[in-house]
């Protein structure tokens, strides 16, 4: 999959003719999927490559000024997730004021000045240009195909980004993997921690998590930490060590079962599988080791 950057001042990405899907896509979540499939289908159909075309920063950063903005998954993430999909290009618009201020028309001849397009995907609730005047029927006044692609839902109804963010906020994982289609990933570095973990027998990984990224509720998780490129079964605690009462930050720690080493500095990927309970605060340390034990065995058994 190759990737381009699209700004104002650029032309002519790349001639070969293409059908892209557009959106924000925070998470490549199932809803967006259908997309990426609607997008794959009519490619092959019309004998085109195959696009997302996505936006950074986050629009509303832009237009609404917000800041300190959480996401489901990085830019990175979304290109490999769109890269596994199986789609030829992945364009990211840069996208800035100057950009939010252009009326339907100008957006679209900003697209076209860049990509051969010959047919669009978006879904029913796309919406683009300034104040968002722009939706799937202006899409169809150009020289392209436009498909409207419906909302994919479940039993609790519309899945969508927001959803989603509210699971995790609410520890709810298994339900926000449900939702995603693969389960919740964060990514940060192994920095040095407090070692109380390793003075009771348990050391952890100390992530520092990348400030982009929703922070699962807290509690404790089973899950998985890949690093090297090699996946170890984890129990991670996201939380304030409330038994010993020295954090002021919320801190995320990942145990890694079978595993002894050095990783200090080393990026690290932690998936959320489910949660194991809520955190609490203990009366001894003795209390909590106990609950630690039980808690790596309900681990072990979750992967057996």
């Amino acid at each position: 999959m190759k990737i381009h950057r699209c700004s104002m001042e650029s032309e002519l990405l790349f001639s070969e003719p293409v059908t892209a899907c557009i959106g924000y896509f925070d998470g490549l979540h199932k809803g967006h999927q259908s997309l990426i499939d609607h997008t794959l289908s009519k490619a092959k159909e019309l004998g085109t490559e195959s696009a997302i075309i996505t936006f950074d920063p986050d629009p509303w950063v832009v237009i609404k000024q917000v800041v300190d903005v959480q996401h489901l998954s990085t830019m990175k993430q979304r290109q490999k997730l769109a890269a596994e999909a199986g789609l030829d290009h992945f364009i990211v618009l840069e996208f800035t004021k100057e950009m939010s201020n252009l009326n339907e028309h100008e957006f679209v001849e900003l697209l076209k000045k860049n990509l051969n397009l010959k047919a669009m995907i978006c879904g029913f609730d796309f919406h683009y240009a300034a104040k968002g005047k722009g939706n799937a029927k202006t899409l169809a006044q150009h020289d392209f195909e436009v498909v409207c692609v419906e909302s994919v839902n479940d039993e609790q109804g519309k899945i969508s980004s927001t959803r989603i963010c509210e699971c995790i906020d609410e520890g709810k994982i298994k339900e926000a993997n449900l939702l995603l289609g693969y389960s919740y990933v964060i990514e940060g570095v192994v920095v040095h921690g407090n070692a109380k973990g390793t003075g009771i027998g348990f050391p952890t990984a100390n992530i520092l998590a990348d400030k982009e990224l929703l922070i699962p509720a807290r509690g404790v998780y089973v899950g998985k930490v890949e690093v090297k490129g090699i996946k170890y079964p984890a129990m991670i605690n996201i939380g304030y060590n409330p038994t010993f009462n020295k954090r002021r930050l919320l801190s995320v720690e990942a145990h890694l079962l079978d595993f002894s080493g050095d990783i200090y500095g080393e990026q690290v990927q932690v998936s959320f599988y489910d949660k194991l309970r809520d955190e609490r605060k203990f009366e001894s340390v003795n209390e909590l080791i106990q609950q630690l034990k039980k808690d790596v065995q309900s681990t072990r058994e979750y992967f057996e």
